[in-house]
């Protein structure tokens, strides 16, 4: 478990950074340099998006020129495409700031693993998150389908097949009624799953051996803004 805050007596409640007082915290001055400043950093932003003191920091001209000509994101952020959990902004973070990798369910695929290695192994991005988020259209369709033996449209059954193991890990591969606590359970499942997927990267393991680099698994909740740590 990760300790401390960005500010002297900050702490941790519940997974979430907590200030010592109502104001608003201050920015380090210069970029994290560890995956534990990194994870702090963000569990900060959350911490004020959650609570309504969101500042949008690194957002103005400066900041925009600033990294005009060349970017070093501290955090990839793998998440869902859901218009409801943009990573920026749940994270309170700026232009420059994260790497954000978005697909239904946060599934990965190849070629979306390749983009995730992007960050850490030529921008030295050095923490990754992968986050699931509460009531995902997309693996409500996912279990629905499984549930019913139906097909989904066009692609769209890449999704199935990528939340099947997590359909048959919550439900002992038996078709269910589909109800709002399979569904957390599957999302909360197929995020950790994909986090330790993530961790046993060729390209991202040496990293994380070394020190330099931390795989995290969070949940973000639709109701309160706040992200907790599953893994």
């Amino acid at each position: 478990m990760l300790a401390g805050g960005l500010l002297a007596g900050a702490g941790f409640v519940g997974g979430v950074a907590v200030g010592s007082s109502d104001r608003p915290e201050l920015l380090p001055e210069r970029a994290p340099r560890t995956p534990e400043e990194a994870w702090r950093l963000l569990m900060a932003g959350n911490q004020r998006w959650a609570s309504g003191r969101s500042i949008h920091p690194n957002q103005d001209v400066a900041r925009r020129l600033e990294v005009a000509g060349g970017q070093a994101p501290y955090a990839v952020v793998v998440s869902c495409i859901d218009s409801r959990v943009p990573p920026e902004m749940v994270f309170d973070a700026g232009v420059g700031d994260v790497l954000a990798v978005r697909t239904a369910a946060h599934t990965v695929d190849p070629l979306v693993t390749a983009a995730i290695e992007y960050g850490p192994e030529d921008l030295r991005a050095s923490l990754v998150v992968v986050l699931g988020h509460q009531r995902c259209g997309a693996v409500t369709a996912a279990a629905q389908a499984l549930s019913k033996g139906d097909r989904l449209p066009g692609g769209m059954q890449n999704i199935v097949t990528a939340l099947q193991p997590a359909y048959s890990r919550m439900t002992g591969r038996g078709r269910v009624i589909v109800d709002p606590l399979l569904v957390e359970s599957m999302v909360r499942d197929h995020t950790v799953n994909v986090t330790r997927q993530l961790a046993r990267d060729p390209l991202l393991a040496p990293r994380i051996r070394s020190g330099g680099l931390r795989v995290v698994g969070a949940y973000y909740s639709l109701e309160t803004g706040r992200i907790s740590r599953l893994l």
